[in-house]
């Protein structure tokens, strides 16, 4: 399998340490403007030669590149693979796919709490759900200055609602579409940015679950937490402890954790899902359905 990765930033030079671990994968070709040790190189996606010869395409460029990158693609290539970087555009677009099968990075369905999560409920009425993630901007990338970065520019598709739309995606994924939305989204805080760093949003999904959900680059204690009242049972999942603790109305109390879970793990499972389209992979359907609800947050804040 020939690979081609579009955009070779932190989240692209993932992606290819990650496939180069895999043993179908007989080469990997980049699109980027750096030259790369035992890597063929191009400088634009419009330069590789034979683009039909590969079989999976990987698209990590910046956010407002998604949309040519991926409309090129698909206009010159026919029964292939893409994966593309979430989220699938900046703002809400129109593009049909019509020759591949694309599917969008949410990696983080692949998180095996998330999944137990998941199974968990699979027969419980749901009635709550509160989504809270926050790490301070600066100390995302400590090895870059933030202010250079593409999420502290709107204009290049940065912005905490784009960049931690991860939650989105795993809220619609569990609970349905987000509907009767409520939000706010903007910046509150001296960070040298003109990209929000504040979102917040409540609202009904078509299940009919009530869910609130706040994101922001400001919370200098990182956290990444769900909590999900049902019926029978109130569940809390602590991304970062790796911790999935259930309780029932009858006070008994279960927990599950996940030791040392390897950096890379999702992005293997995430990878290897799309070469055999699994169901737990974000589809271009579903990825579309976040830019619906990421368009009403961003037609309320205006």
């Amino acid at each position: 399998m020939k690979v081609l990765i579009v955009g070779y930033g932190s989240i692209g030079k993932r992606h290819d340490k990650v496939l180069s671990s895999f043993p179908n994968i007989e080469s990997i070709t980049l699109v980027t403007q750096q030259s790369i040790e035992k890597r063929t190189t191009y400088r634009t996606l419009q330069e590789v030669k034979n683009i039909s010869q590969y079989d999976y395409f990987v698209i990590a460029s910046q956010t407002n590149k998604h949309y040519e990158h991926l409309k090129y693609i698909d206009k010159l290539v026919k029964d292939k693979i893409i994966l593309c970087e979430k989220p699938l555009f900046e703002s809400k677009k129109e593009l049909q796919i019509k020759n591949n099968v694309v599917y969008i990075g949410y990696v983080l369905r692949f998180h095996p709490l998330l999944q137990k999560l998941k199974d968990f409920i699979r027969n419980e009425k749901v009635i709550y759900a509160n989504i809270q993630c926050g790490q301070y901007l600066p100390t995302w990338r400590p090895a870059t200055d933030y202010r250079k970065s593409y999420s502290s520019k709107r204009e290049e598709g940065g912005g905490v609602l784009l960049d931690l739309s991860h939650e989105i995606d795993y809220v619609q994924w569990l609970f349905g579409k987000i509907e009767e939305i409520k939000s706010y989204q903007g910046k509150v805080s001296d960070l040298e940015i003109n990209s929000d760093d504040l979102t917040m949003l409540i609202g009904k999904t078509n299940k009919q679950v009530i869910i609130n959900v706040s994101l922001d680059y400001i919370s200098k204690t990182t956290r990444r937490k769900l909590t999900v009242d049902t019926l029978d049972n109130s569940y809390e999942l602590d991304f970062i402890k790796n911790k999935l603790t259930k309780k029932s109305k009858n006070d008994i109390e279960e927990v599950c954790e996940v030791k040392n879970l390897e950096r890379n793990f999702m992005f293997v499972q995430m990878h290897q899902a799309a070469f055999i389209n699994e169901d737990n992979i974000c589809t271009y359907k579903e990825g579309l359905k976040i830019m619906d609800t990421i368009d009403a947050i961003q037609g309320q804040n205006k």
